[in-house]
C-alpha cells in the first residue's frame, strides 16, 4: 500500500519491512483480543443484567499473568529486531567506500581510492519553486550529479558534515544516517536491483532544508566500471584544461555571462538574485565592501569561505573558470561596477597561497 513502509531493494530493507509487518500483525492481534475481552465484559456485566462489581484487592495470579505475557511478547519481538539491527550496523568487508559530506544545502560524494569526487545539488528549476511553471513528477527530488553505485556490491558510507547536522536518508536502502560536523558515522548497503532511487536530508538543517535531495543510480557492475572510468578521464581532462586557463585572459563579456549562470545556481539561494541578500540572515553583495574594494579579499572569501558564518568554501565546488567568472560578476553586477576582471590565474594564486 502507498501509505505503508517501502519494501526497498536491499536485503536489509526487506528484513526491516518483514520486521515491521510482523510487529504490526502482533499489535493487531493484541488489539483485537484486548478490545474483544473489554467489550465482552462490558456487555455481559451490565447493571441491567443484575451484575454486581466484584470487590477484591490484588490478585497474585492475574498480576503474574499480565506481567509474563507482555514479557514473552517483547522477547519474541526483540530477537528478530536485534538480529536486524546488528546486520544494519556491520559495514565490514565492503567492496567500495564512499564519503558522504553534507553542507547547506548539497551533498559531496568521494569515492575512496578512485580519485573521483563531486557535489550533488538540487536540479529543480527555480521557476517551478516559485510556482511560475508546472512542477515535474520528481519536484524537489532531482539533482545535477546523482550518486552512482554498482548492483550486488557492498558499499560502505562514511557520513559527516561541514556545518550543521544533516541526515542522509534513502528509504529504498533502509539507510538513514545522521551527518554530524566533526564526527563520522558509518552505514552500508548492497543493492539488488538496478534503478533510480531517491531520498532527502531527513534533518532540519536550515531554511532550505527541503531543497537537499538525494538521487542514487544503481548500475550493473560492468556499467558502473565504465561510468567510473569515464569520470576519472573527465576529471583528468578538467585538470588539464584548468592548467591551460592559467595562461589565458578571458573577456569581460564572457566572464559576466558565465558568472551570472554560476551565481544563480550557487549563490542566489543566500544572497538573492538581485544581490540584496536577506536582512539579518545573509549579507547583501550589492554595494558591499567585500565586492567593491580589495579584490584579493573577495577571492579569498569565495574560495575558502568565512569561518564562523554560513559562507562556504567554493574551491572544490566550482571549477577555476567558474570561480573567476562569478567573482567578476559580483564585482560588476547590480551597480557595483568596479571594472575588475578577475582572471583564473589570480584565483589560482590565492588558492595556492592559502594551501601553503
Amino acid at each position: 500500500m502507498p501509505v505503508n513502509l517501502t519494501q526497498g531493494v536491499t536485503d536489509i530493507s526487506q528484513q526491516v519491512y518483514d520486521l515491521h509487518m510482523t510487529i504490526f500483525y502482533i499489535c493487531c492481534v493484541i488489539g483485537i483480543l484486548v478490545f474483544a475481552v473489554m467489550f465482552w465484559a462490558i456487555i455481559h456485566h451490565r447493571k441491567d443484567k443484575g451484575a454486581k462489581a466484584a470487590q477484591f484487592h490484588e490478585n497474585t495470579k492475574v498480576e503474574i499473568l499480565w506481567t509474563a505475557i507482555p514479557f514473552v511478547i517483547l522477547i519474541a519481538m526483540a530477537i528478530p529486531a536485534t538480529k536486524t539491527l546488528i546486520a544494519m550496523e556491520d559495514p565490514s568487508d565492503a567492496d567500495i567506500t564512499i564519503q558522504v559530506t553534507g553542507s547547506q544545502w548539497k551533498w559531496h560524494y568521494k569515492y575512496f581510492g578512485q580519485d573521483v569526487e563531486f557535489y550533488s545539488l538540487l536540479a529543480t528549476r527555480q521557476d517551478q519553486i516559485n510556482n511560475e511553471r508546472n512542477k515535474r513528477d520528481n519536484y524537489l527530488l532531482e539533482v545535477d550529479y546523482p550518486l552512482v553505485l554498482p548492483v550486488g556490491k557492498k558499499v560502505r558510507f562514511l557520513v559527516t558534515s561541514e556545518d550543521v547536522i544533516h541526515s542522509w536518508w534513502v528509504p529504498a536502502f533502509a539507510v538513514k544516517k545522521d551527518a554530524n560536523p566533526g564526527f563520522i558515522n558509518e552505514a552500508w548497503t548492497r543493492i539488488n536491483e538496478p534503478g533510480i532511487y531517491r531520498g532527502q536530508c531527513a534533518e532540519l538543517c536550515g531554511k532550505d532544508h527541503g531543497f537537499m535531495p538525494i538521487v542514487v543510480i544503481a548500475k550493473p557492475e560492468q556499467e558502473f566500471n565504465t561510468w567510473l572510468a569515464s569520470q576519472q578521464q573527465k576529471i583528468a581532462e578538467e585538470k588539464a584544461a584548468e592548467q591551460a586557463l592559467l595562461s589565458m585572459n578571458m573577456t569581460m563579456d564572457e566572464m559576466m555571462t558565465l558568472g551570472e549562470k554560476v551565481y544563480l545556481k550557487s549563490c542566489a539561494a543566500c544572497h538573492q538574485a538581485n544581490g540584496e541578500g536577506l536582512a539579518g540572515v545573509f549579507p547583501a553583495l550589492k554595494g558591499n565592501k567585500i565586492a567593491t574594494e580589495d579584490v584579493l579579499k573577495h577571492i579569498d572569501v569565495v574560495v575558502h569561505g568565512a569561518p564562523g558564518t554560513a559562507m562556504q568554501a567554493f574551491a572544490k565546488q566550482l571549477k577555476l573558470k567558474e570561480l573567476s567568472a562569478v567573482i567578476t560578476y559580483e564585482r560588476n553586477a547590480w551597480g557595483n561596477d568596479t571594472g575588475d576582471l578577475v582572471q583564473p590565474a589570480q584565483v589560482k594564486a590565492v588558492m595556492d597561497q592559502k594551501d601553503l
